[in-house]
């Protein structure tokens, strides 16, 4: 963040944006990670998560930052089941303690997703919402920022400012069998997404031969029993692909862009920038997103959207949806140029990933070992790596974070790191 004013970092997870309250396991998964939004942490800044923070790894992110600890504060929200982070800050008793934080100094709440109840949440505690002038601005946004964090309102948008989609149907959930057997006639695959998703939550692939075996369609409970879906050609992907911008009050301009990892369509990671294999589709993304950010703007959004794209076998690309939010990648990327800003690897190349260590280990013996094998980052250099989401519960799930100066200096000090830590299957 550039503004001088303290900024509310609200590490909402738990929220109705990217999918139904109802998924509340994906949900409570998905806000393990708020630890890493210690990384946006400046002066008088508070972050508020749903998660604990470990004093060593609080210890270990203003030691890279430079923030001095006394100057910030962290509110640790207790768990209150599958409801919105504000829902539980209020059940806690918090939100007092919490509008004393911040104070008159004319904070603004930076919400994960920006949904209803954060709105609310920032009405009721005096604050304006990052980067909305107002929180009527940023109540003006909603209705557009519900809409195209779903699968049916992105492939609407899509076709209206000219990009190239996966051949499908849009149908409400009992109609997904009898559409994806129309399909099926046509294509060997096809992938049955439901409608408010993220990180492939719900995906299914069906073939043909499986298809034929079968009576009914299983899908996953999501979006409910009438809920919307949608059914495509299963591309031969190459590469999954995305381009990261942000919406301001004047343009819209490109963050970064790379290559996601998956796994049966999940998220998994990250690499930025572009691989040589598919670099150029960069102006196409640019550009397809360039537009999106432009119709945001004419409905009142403001700040970071994902653009996500599938590379076919050929190097065609084509959209495959919007997250209009901050991503798995927002902050990420945010610490990576926080960390490099005046090292020797100012334009760093980078990667997020999650591996399982053979064994255990808490977040002081994971850092040890990075520190004795020199892999730990180094501020001078601007390279090395970075524990960016505190200790795993199990302590062998660990997310972490590659700075180096090339797409091939990653992968090597990746490989480095899976014998450091002793991956599985490393």
């Amino acid at each position: 963040m550039t503004e001088s004013a303290p900024i509310v970092v609200f590490a909402n997870f738990l929220s109705d944006l990217a999918v139904d309250l109802n998924e509340g396991e994906i949900l409570t998964q998905w806000a393990r990670q708020a630890p890493r939004k210690a990384w946006l942490l400046r002066p008088g800044d508070v972050l508020v998560t749903p998660v604990p923070l470990s004093r060593e790894f609080l210890r270990y992110v203003y030691g890279l930052t430079g923030v001095p600890p006394e100057s910030v504060a962290v509110v640790e929200v207790p768990p209150a089941g599958a409801v919105p982070l504000a829902h539980a800050v209020r059940e806690a008793g918090l939100v007092e303690h919490i509008r004393a934080l911040a104070g008159d100094r004319g904070a603004a709440l930076l919400p994960t997703a920006l949904d209803a109840s954060a709105i609310s949440f920032a009405r009721d505690v005096g604050l304006t919402i990052h980067p909305y002038p107002t929180i009527e601005a940023a109540e003006a946004a909603l209705k557009m920022t519900m809409l195209l964090n779903t699968k049916t309102g992105f492939r609407e948008t899509a076709e209206q400012l000219g990009m190239r989609l996966p051949p499908g149907r849009v149908c409400p959930r009992p109609q997904t069998e009898s559409v994806a057997r129309e399909l099926l006639r046509e294509y060997e695959r096809v992938v049955v997404k439901p409608d408010r998703s993220a990180g492939g939550h719900g995906m299914r692939f069906v073939s043909r031969e499986e298809m034929s075996g079968w009576t009914g369609l299983p899908l996953d409970t999501v979006g409910g029993p009438e809920g919307m879906w949608v059914v495509e050609e299963c591309l031969d992907v190459a590469e999954s692909v995305s381009i990261q911008l942000e919406v301001t009050a004047s343009t819209t301009h490109k963050l970064f862009s790379g290559a996601m990892r998956t796994s049966h369509g999940s998220f998994t990671g990250y690499a930025s920038p572009l691989p040589p294999s598919c670099a150029h589709v960069a102006d196409e993304l640019e550009e397809w997103g360039t537009a999106l950010g432009r119709h945001l703007a004419d409905h009142g959004y403001a700040g970071p959207f994902g653009l996500d794209a599938l590379v076919d076998a050929d190097g065609v690309a084509y959209a495959s949806e919007s997250n209009i939010r901050r991503t798995a990648t927002t902050t990420p990327h945010a610490m990576v140029t926080r960390l490099t800003a005046g090292s020797a690897n100012p334009h760093p190349a980078w990667s997020v990933s999650k591996a399982r260590t053979r064994d255990p280990m808490d977040f002081d013996g994971a850092l040890a070992r990075l520190r004795a094998s020199r892999l730990a980052f180094d501020p001078e250099r601007g390279e090395g790596m970075v524990l960016y989401a505190d200790a795993p519960p199990d302590g062998r799930s660990w997310r972490y974070a590659v700075i180096a100066r090339s797409a091939g200096d990653v992968e090597e000090q990746e490989a480095a790191l899976a014998e450091v830590l002793a991956f599985e299957g490393g």
